[in-house]
């Protein structure tokens, strides 16, 4: 139990148990030296207007905010945070197929794949002289090579690349190639960061025209989104100079002549509430072919924009952009699941 006599003594002072005085808590109106001027002041968090002792300043950006003066919260960025990765930076990886290193492939599709080229372009270099195979110049158009030769194109060795699958949004007055001798911009000048490997193009899209482009360094996927036997489906939207009228209509949906091939738009339909504005489906992989078919009944396209290409959209992805295909979306076209 506690001595309450020993406790607390008159005048405010503590006493321990030996009964010795401790020092007196000083308030902050007894506080010794306050009217010498020698104490700090002492500052009241939530002291008003007219009170003796003044409110603590705070300082913001290098200025003084007045007493009584509430300081603006500012939420300043965290130091070191990561930044966001924007998709067009976010590197897929992909499953690589297995190949046998006993079965010799062609020469064109050894390079194609290897990113040096695409197979038109490879039998034009075997063609001229510039490839080598285990140290012996190759020239004829056919040669098969095993994985394991040694393969050297222009005197560098040519090694196999990691495969890369690029989405791009094209936008206008850009050239679908990969070297323009005119100097304009090309679709690579626009995705020349995105990877160290050699990529091209997958089919041509007009200078004007805008929408979805594929470019890869897979040769064998590339060939089979392209070739006629394929088919690979196309939808466009098209802007076209007057209306479309029904005449004109009926004789493109029973097919317009194309260099001895008759193409029938597998949909034609109108978005809007105008005829000017088509939305059309196609399976031909001819060049120009939509403008070209407009034309032959009397109209010029304004603009024209593809929307889907083998069942890739440019959902998501603004004029401009790109994106890393999905290692899923890969897979579709590898397996030839989209249209």
């Amino acid at each position: 139990m506690f001595d309450n006599n020993n406790s607390r003594r008159p005048g405010g002072f503590r006493s321990n148990q030996d009964g010795a005085s401790q020092r007196p808590r000083f308030t902050q109106s007894s506080r010794p030296g306050r009217e010498t001027g020698n104490s700090r002041p002492r500052f009241v968090r939530n002291a008003g207007e007219g009170d003796e002792q003044p409110r603590r300043p705070r300082f913001q950006s290098g200025e003084r905010v007045a007493f009584g003066e509430q300081r603006e919260r500012v939420m300043r960025p965290r130091r070191n945070a990561p930044k966001p990765v924007s998709p067009e930076n976010k590197r897929q990886k992909y499953h690589e197929k297995y190949e046998d290193p006993t079965k010799p492939i062609r020469l064109n599709k050894y390079l194609a794949n290897a990113g040096i080229c695409s197979r038109r372009e490879a039998d034009d270099f075997i063609q001229a002289g510039v490839i080598t195979v285990n140290g012996e110049v190759v020239s004829s158009l056919g040669t098969k090579v095993m994985p394991t030769d040694k393969v050297m194109f222009h005197n560098q060795p040519v090694h196999r690349e990691r495969k890369i699958y690029i989405l791009l949004n094209k936008p206008k007055n850009t050239v679908t190639t990969t070297d323009d001798p005119q100097e304009r911009r090309t679709v690579i000048d626009i995705v020349r960061n995105a990877c160290a490997e050699r990529i091209y193009p997958v089919g041509r899209l007009d200078r004007n025209t805008t929408g979805v482009l594929l470019l890869t360094n897979d040769g064998d996927l590339a060939s089979k989104l392209t070739h006629p036997k394929f088919g690979k489906k196309k939808i466009y939207a098209a802007t076209l100079d007057h209306e479309l009228s029904e005449v004109d209509e009926a004789i493109l949906r029973n097919g317009i002549i194309l260099d001895d091939e008759r193409i029938v738009p597998d949909a034609l339909e109108f978005p809007k509430d105008d005829r000017r504005h088509i939305g059309l489906e196609i399976h031909s992989g001819q060049n120009r072919v939509v403008r070209r078919m407009f034309e032959k009944v009397g109209y010029k396209v304004m603009t024209l924009d593809r929307v889907s290409f083998a069942g890739l959209t440019k959902k998501n992805v603004a004029r401009g952009k790109y994106r890393f295909l999905t290692p899923k979306e890969v897979a579709m076209l590898q397996m030839g699941a989209f249209e």
